[in-house]
């Protein structure tokens, strides 16, 4: 590894001992960090056995020194074997997607999301930016972040495709029926942070991880 990403790797491990990322369990050793500013949130490499994450950027703005110290982060905390799942969108900004999208393969890092004009990720989840906007925003809203994934979190499915297709049509209909009673919409599944979640559990189960 160049000085150079040794350099930005310090500079982002130094800001974190003030930070407080926003982190839950997922179950079976899986972490998830909601990121809100870089490098501050970023989580110290563990010592001892590192296990896999998800890195949560999604709507979040980065200066280019942020993002470059993000992916140095990426690439100095993920294995092949210990996976940094990093969730993102089209609302992450300019200079996170940019160096998403030139991230090295086969090292741990997988980025997933829904696509946009300028978002490409790795792994494709179907939804729309209404929905995740409000699948996001419903967790720091108070709604436990279990009603926000699959109705059952640990088992891996084998046709996620056509599972996200009738979740997003639930989910609309869902939106529509409790407007037409006054109500207020239920959160919906947050389909980006399911998919990471699921992927885990799959490379679990294959012994993989």
């Amino acid at each position: 590894m160049s000085r150079r990403w040794l350099g930005v790797i310090a500079v982002g491990i130094s800001a974190v001992a003030g930070a407080a990322p926003i982190q839950h369990d997922l179950g079976q050793g899986l972490a998830y960090v909601r990121v809100r500013e870089l490098p501050a949130d970023l989580p110290a490499r563990p010592t001892g056995r590192v296990a896999p994450c998800v890195i949560d950027v999604r709507f979040m703005a980065a200066t280019p020194e942020g993002a470059e110290a993000f992916m140095a982060w990426a690439r100095f905390r993920s294995t092949p074997r210990t996976p940094v799942f990093i969730l993102a969108n089209g609302e992450t900004s300019a200079p996170l997607r940019a160096v998403l999208a030139t991230h090295p393969r086969g090292t741990g890092i997988v980025v997933v999301g829904v696509p946009a004009a300028e978002f490409r990720p790795d792994v494709v989840v179907k939804s729309t930016a209404e929905i995740e906007r409000r699948a996001y925003d419903a967790w720091g809203e108070g709604v436990a972040l279990a009603k926000l994934l699959a109705d059952n979190p640990d088992k891996v499915r084998n046709d996620e495709a056509s599972l996200s297709t009738n979740r997003l049509a639930e989910a609309v209909a869902d939106a529509a029926g409790e407007a037409l009673a006054g109500g207020r919409p239920p959160p919906p599944i947050d389909s980006t942070l399911q998919r990471a979640m699921h992927l885990h559990r799959a490379l679990v189960a294959l012994k993989k991880i």
